[in-house]
């Protein structure tokens, strides 16, 4: 069983952003998500409350806020923690608001167009989310990118921000004592690349990570050395396939995103 964490931040009841996370559970076997529910956020403070409990117990987050300063400062705050955040309603209220050619109260969501540049962004967040973490191998050829390191090398929040500029970006952690998946090897179609990190980063965010979810700490997992054999592994590997890397070291998502798109841009540039 699969557990994770599922925080739905709301500026009303929740109900109705808590009936669609579960009918979206429903869709994944084997998974048992602790649901937290943060309704009636209208005020700063009581966001920051919200944020307090997501720091504590990262994990997806699902929101519904019409008010575009608490829905900035939630973003910015999960882009932080590097946890994903997605705002259930803005594609439901787009579709309507396109089709009845009107804007709904307080524009919820306006910064969206019905384009196609818009609906590209929701393939590849779609795309994402059912690629994360070595998921859905079947059809993992149909992305742009796959993301290859070890675990806690920013793999996931740089796939989300590749996401939301339309990218279908997936990927696959690297475990030590386990083979790449058949269906990875001599795969020609997405660009793969490579990230890495520091060890002693590697172990400072592997600890904080155990301590966020009160699990003792795995001395494999978290021993410097340890890692510094894991991070050479993965050099070895990128080398071998001649995947380009990247260094995520005192990289930000965004930094990191951006030379991805850099390597995309050259990789897709027509020949002289």
């Amino acid at each position: 069983m699969r557990r994770f964490n599922l925080h739905l931040v709301s500026d009303a009841t929740g109900e109705t952003l808590e009936l669609v996370a579960r009918a979206a559970i429903t869709q994944f076997e084997d998974t048992e998500p602790e649901i937290f529910i943060w309704n009636m956020i209208r005020s700063p403070g009581q966001l920051q409350v919200a944020i307090d409990g997501i720091q504590e117990s990262p994990g997806v987050v699902y929101f519904t806020l019409v008010n575009r300063d608490l829905k900035r400062d939630l973003q910015n705050a999960c882009r932080s923690m590097e946890v994903p955040c997605v705002d259930i309603l803005d594609p439901a209220i787009a579709v309507l608001r396109s089709y009845l050619k009107t804007e709904a109260s307080n524009e919820p969501g306006s910064q969206h167009e019905m384009d196609e540049e818009y609906f590209r962004r929701i393939e590849a967040m779609t795309f994402c989310l059912a690629h994360d973490d070595g998921q859905s191998l079947h059809d993992i050829d149909q992305a742009d990118v796959i993301l290859l390191g070890v675990s806690r090398s920013s793999k996931t929040p740089t796939c989300m921000y590749l996401a939301n500029r339309g990218i279908k970006a997936a990927n696959i952690p690297l475990v030590p004592g386990q083979a790449l998946p058949d269906e990875i090897i001599g795969m020609r179609g997405p660009l793969m690349v490579g990230l890495t990190n520091s060890a002693k980063r590697l172990a400072e965010v592997r600890r904080t990570r155990l301590q966020q979810l009160h699990k003792e700490d795995d001395t494999s997992y978290t021993d410097e050395e340890s890692i510094k054999e894991e991070v050479a592994d993965a050099r070895r590997l990128f080398n071998k396939n001649k995947w380009p890397v990247i260094d995520t070291t005192g990289r930000s998502i965004e930094e990191t995103a951006a030379a991805i798109l850099r390597l995309l841009q050259k990789r897709n540039a027509p020949n002289d």
